[in-house]
Formats: C-alpha cells, structure tokens, sequence
C-alpha cells in the first residue's frame, strides 16, 4: 500500500476510534432506560418486597451495642426512563444503598417525600433469615427502582434499617432533570406535548405531523404549531378551563392559511389540571380537539383556601373538577402522619365549609385524591390568634396542674391517653378544666397574664411511661389537641419547676422533664397555604 493510502486508513481508523468514544460517553451521560420497576440485591443474597406503605413512620429504638451507627453506608440517586411506544417515557427514581448486614437487621426501607406536597411514598426490603445468618458481617447492596417521580420535582430521601434504630438512617436531597434535559426533553410527554398525538416508531417519539405543542413553564406560555399544508383551513385556538363545557381563559386567536408565522404564543398565569388548549378548524360544525397539558399539577388547588374572622369558618373551593374528599387532620408531633379529625371528611366536588374552626397551627386540610394526598396548614401564619398549655408542679405536689392561656374566655378539657404501636392513642380519661374568672387588666402577652382554666392531675397518673396529657378547646366544632407525652417529674424534693408550655407556635414535644429549665419543644412539620382572610 502507497505511503499515502496507509496514512489514509490510518487517519480513518482514528476518527472511527474518536466516534465510538464519544458515542460511548454520550451513552454514559443519558438517563438510562429500564424495562420494569423492582427490587434487586447483590449477588448472594436473597431479598424480597414486603409491605409498601405510604406512612413515614417517626418511632424508632435504640440500637444494640454491637451496632455502628455508620451500618449503613452509601445512598447514591438516579433518574431512570420507563417506556412505552404509545404513551412515552416515564419517569423513575433510583435508590441504591448499601450497609453492612448486622444480626439485628431484617431489611431497608427508603422513603420519598416531595418537598412541594409532603406527600411520602416508601418501599421496604427484607432479607430472608438464611442470608441474615450467612452473611452477618458482609456489604449488602440495594437497587430500589420503582419510586414515581415527575420532571422537576424536589425530593427528600430517606434510608433507614428494619427494624428503625434511633440515629441510624441517611437523607438526601434530589432534584428531579426538567425539560431542559436533553433525554427529557426528547422523551417525556409534557415536555412536547401534542394534540392529537401521533407515534413515530423512527425515532422513538411522537411526530409532528399534527398540531403541535410546548410549555415553556419558565415563561409561562404553550407554544402552539400549526401545520402548514396545502389547502389547509385556518385554525382557532384558545385556553380554556374545562368543567361541563370549556370556559375561556385567554384570548381567541385566529391563524390564517396565508400567515407568515405558524407558530402562536398563548399565555397562563397558573398551572390547572383543567386548563386544556382548545383548537379546532374554521369550517362549519368543526369538531374541537382538547388537549390538558397540566392534568397532573394540582398543586394549585389546595391553596384556595379562606378562613372568615366573623363565623371562624374555614372553607375551600377547587378551581377544577376534583375527584376526591377533603378532611381536617392535625400533627401529634414532629414528623408525624397527619391525623383526621372525626366527622370532618366532606366530598371534594364543590365548596367544603368548616364551622367553628380552632386556628392552630397544627390544625391542617388534607385533600386525598386517586393521584394522592396532600396536606395544607393554613394556621401556620402568626396572625392566627393561639392558645397555650402549661403543666407545672400543683400547690399540693402530689398532683400537675395543667394551665391554659387564652386572649379570650374559653372552655377546654384534658384527656389522659397512652402510646400504643400505632396511631390513635388509647385515651381513658377526660376531665373538664375549672374556669378562672378573668384578668381585670390583659398585657396581651399569653407568657404572663394569669391562665383562664385549670386541671389538676394526680402525679402518679401523669408521670407514667408512655402517658400523654391531651388539652383541646371544647367551644369549637373542630380543635386540634396540645400534647405533651413522657413527663419525666423527677421526686418531691426537686425546686419549684418553671412552666413547661406545649404552644401553638412550638408545638408537642416528645419527651418533657419537669426538672429542666424547659421543655425540649420542637417545631413540627407544617406546610404552609395561601390563605385570605375575609370580614
């Protein structure tokens, strides 16, 4: 061969060489696809599902000597693309972890919350008992693909053991790749949406050879193609919300066969699972097509909500067709589930309006839906008028008092209840709490005007393990109790304690020593909503 044909073919083969590493490593960077949703562990092991739930679970205990607090290892995120040649892709959350298998440990679980809704999904591996006791002291790797998980979208992480160990768990923060995501933008519906769509099996997404749409969410616009064909008729186009009949919410506009731009801009002020772009030809008896971009974002829904001063009425109307209930709920303590409040659900079709309602700041909405659930706690704001609960030594020392302040007159009752594994309480005994007559002169300070009702408990039934003292307002249809649990009261001798507040602004502690300065009283979650306040 002549010197300059193997200069040639040398040439040749290193472009071939410099292509398949860039192919490669442009494979390397793309959001894998997976073919099913699962669980699967490293070889040797055997595991298996065992009972999702959608609960996070905040009890835990202690773990034994022998255990590291660093059992578990590593938590490492992904998102992964699930397929399909009709619908698109889909997108999934990988979790991958590892730990080293210690004789107390059954299995993992890892918990999603969506930092947006709070809304918590969670999937729990097992060991089988023959690899717990092969395998003590090995590294166990964990691939969790099936959490559901939309372009994005903010997560919270949880890993913890089975059983939960206090202390032992790892969290991480994801954020989901959005449109602007070259795999992303080319596969997942939302990111090109089309009405009607049609399926290129070439290249593996929907074709254009129909009208056509994109929302550009960061400028709040669906940009909408309009085919170019001879003969072609104009085109109407709109936004509309979508009840019995689709109601206008933005401009008519007009695109005309001899149009130089086919492309039209049509403006939204807030995502709607109702809002659909409606288009259809200028001819006579036009079937119209829709098409609803947004029927997955309800976030927007569970903020109208308005409480009235006057009535202490708390309502909420959905600005879209809602298929579900609404409950009152309130969080007994920090991280924990929200609790529904007894004859508070209502169906969620129209306008839901609650009475007399308490304005706690643990006091929440919970809307559940086929799509989920999602909590709103509109009291969280400091404007809401609050009520405290105190528990000091009484004058006779064989007994608590239980003291609540209000800026008001108001009735209240105690319960006493014990901790059970699971939720509600078990609750035994109510007493109702003595009215104080009233201060001639208020500070408007809750901290040092004199409290307007009182209960004296007996030490012995207060103090008890796993007792929790319960204090709620008995004027309103719907109250959300204070709680405090655990009191540990120390003996007789000990000094005069200060007060230990369960508040409406820090609210139920866990564990509560009266011979601390304090209580350990730690904020819980709340979730804050848009809210009006009408006279």
């Amino acid at each position: 061969m002549p010197r300059s044909g193997r200069h040639r073919a040398m040439l040749a083969r290193w472009a071939v060489t410099l292509l398949s590493l860039t192919w490669s490593t442009y494979h390397s960077l793309a959001i894998p696809q997976v073919t099913e949703c699962g669980l699967s562990c490293s070889q040797g092991f055997t595991c298996r599902n065992h009972m999702n739930r959608n609960v996070f679970n905040s009890f835990c205990r202690h773990p034994p000597p022998s255990m590291s607090r660093s059992v578990l290892e590593s938590l490492m995120l992904s998102t992964v693309m699930k397929c399909a040649p009709q619908d698109g892709c889909s997108l999934l959350l990988r979790v991958q972890a590892s730990l080293t298998l210690h004789e107390s440990l059954r299995g993992l679980e890892a918990c999603s919350m969506s930092l947006d809704t709070k809304e918590t999904h969670c999937h729990n591996m097992r060991v089988s008992r023959a690899s717990r006791r092969q395998q003590v002291g090995q590294q166990l790797q964990v691939h969790f693909n099936c959490f559901e998980v939309s372009m994005a979208q903010s997560l919270y992480i949880t890993l913890r053991t089975v059983p939960h160990f206090c202390g032992v768990q790892l969290d991480q923060q994801y954020h989901v790749e959005d449109c602007r995501d070259e795999d992303v933008g080319r596969n997942v519906p939302d990111c090109f949406g089309e009405a009607p769509l049609s399926w290129d099996h070439n290249l593996g997404r929907p074709s254009a050879e129909k009208l056509s749409y994109w929302v550009d969410r960061s400028r709040k616009v669906v940009l909408v193609q309009v085919p170019e064909a001879p003969g072609s008729p104009d085109y109407y186009l709109r936004l509309c919300l979508k009840w019995v009949t689709c109601e206008d919410a933005g401009e008519l506009v007009r695109v005309t066969a001899n149009s130089v731009s086919r492309m039209v801009s049509l403006p939204y002020s807030q995502e709607m699972p109702c809002l659909c772009l409606e288009s259809w030809p200028a001819t006579p008896d036009a079937v119209r097509t829709q098409a609803c971009p947004f029927e997955n974002d309800t976030e927007a829904l569970w903020d109208a909500i308005h409480y009235h001063p006057g009535s202490q009425a708390l309502s909420w109307e959905p600005a879209c067709p809602v298929s579900g209930h609404v409950s009152l709920c309130w969080h007994p303590g920090p991280g924990a589930h929200c609790l529904e409040l007894e004859n508070s659900e209502r169906p969620a079709h129209g306008r839901v309006q609650y009475l007399l309602v308490d304005t706690q700041p643990q006091l929440c909405l919970k809307f559940s839906t086929s799509l989920g659930f999602w909590v709103r706690c509109p009291f969280k704001q400091p404007r809401f008028p609050a009520w405290k609960m105190t528990i000091q030594w009484a004058p006779s020392r064989a007994h608590l008092r239980v003291a609540f302040f209000s800026p008001s007159p108001t009735s209240f009752q105690v319960r006493l209840c014990h901790r059970r594994k699971m939720w509600p309480l078990a609750c035994h005994r109510t007493l109702q709490a003595t009215p104080l007559p009233p201060a001639s002169v208020s500070r408007g300070d809750l901290t040092t005007d004199p409290p307007v009702a009182f209960v004296d408990i007996p030490r012995d039934e207060a103090c008890g393990p796993d007792t929790c003292i319960q204090g709620w307002r008995t004027d309103m249809h719907f109250s959300a109790p204070q709680q405090l649990c655990n009191l540990q009261c120390g003996t007789h001798d000990v000094p005069w304690p200060p007060l230990a507040r369960a508040t409406a602004e820090a609210q139920t502690p866990w564990t509560s020593d009266l011979t601390e300065q304090s209580f350990s009283a730690k904020s819980g979650s709340h979730f804050p909503a848009k809210i009006t306040s009408s006279r």
